[in-house]
């Protein structure tokens, strides 16, 4: 059976390989054998973020557990570039969208940060994954992006790698919005909270040499939707959908 005729893909940390078998959370089983309705013999795609897609077929089906069994490759490992994007968490909803979109478009790594105009000072790091996880999986990638604990942006900043650029979503030249050229990977896009930065958040990103500021056309963007238009920039011009 090829891969695309396997609806149901499933993200496992186990390793994968021919003639391994791969056991189940309670929560897998359920979503496969109660939700999905599959059976013994039943056909899933299967990656863990390292090892490409397998195809597996379901050997034991449980009403809390079960058991797949791994078969052969249908796809190559495919790492996305080294993007990072970077934003302030905003409400619930929308957060999750911007996790779940950076995941789909190919983030490497997804870190939310607090600002000082941050309307949020906690987030669910664990459910933020699993929205990565869950994009993952639908959208036929063979990576999972990790989505860091909350950290503030001057602590960030203060332990920048070297050799990363910084793209800086600036609303402030909505209004002369010009091309500028954007930097390759290594690099990472910040996207600010709703109420953008503060002067003094602003003066120290201008003042950081691996800062490159860009505008997002002429009309300043909520900060969900700067994310989806940083991220499809970036990737169409210098990532891998050129």
């Amino acid at each position: 059976m090829s891969g695309e005729a396997v609806k149901i893909r499933l993200y496992l940390e186990q390793p994968l390989g021919a003639g391994q078998g791969l056991d189940l959370s309670r929560d897998q089983a359920h979503y496969l054998f109660n939700v999905m309705r599959l059976g013994p013999g039943a056909p899933v795609a299967v990656f863990n973020g390292r090892d490409g897609a397998w195809l597996a077929e379901v050997a034991e089906a449980g009403k809390r557990g079960g058991t797949l069994l791994c078969r052969h490759q249908i796809a190559p490992q495919r790492n996305p570039p080294d993007l990072w994007l970077v934003f302030a968490p905003i409400k619930k909803a929308r957060t999750d969208f911007i996790v779940e979109k950076a995941a789909e478009m190919g983030a490497a790594r997804i870190l939310p940060v607090q600002t000082e105009f941050t309307n949020s000072d906690r987030i669910r790091q664990d459910r933020l994954q699993a929205h990565a996880i869950e994009a993952a999986e639908q959208c036929g990638g063979t990576y999972v992006p990790e989505v860091a604990d909350l950290q503030p942006l001057s602590r960030l900043l203060g332990n920048w790698p070297e050799g990363r650029a910084l793209i800086w979503a600036d609303e402030g030249l909505a209004d002369a919005a010009e091309p500028r050229p954007l930097p390759p990977a290594p690099a990472a896009i910040l996207i600010g909270p709703e109420g953008g930065f503060s002067p003094s958040e602003r003066d120290r990103l201008r003042g950081l040499p691996m800062v490159h500021p860009i505008a997002l056309g002429p009309r300043i963007l909520r900060a969900d939707t700067a994310a989806v238009a940083a991220l499809t920039l970036w990737q169409s011009n210098v990532g891998d959908w050129t």
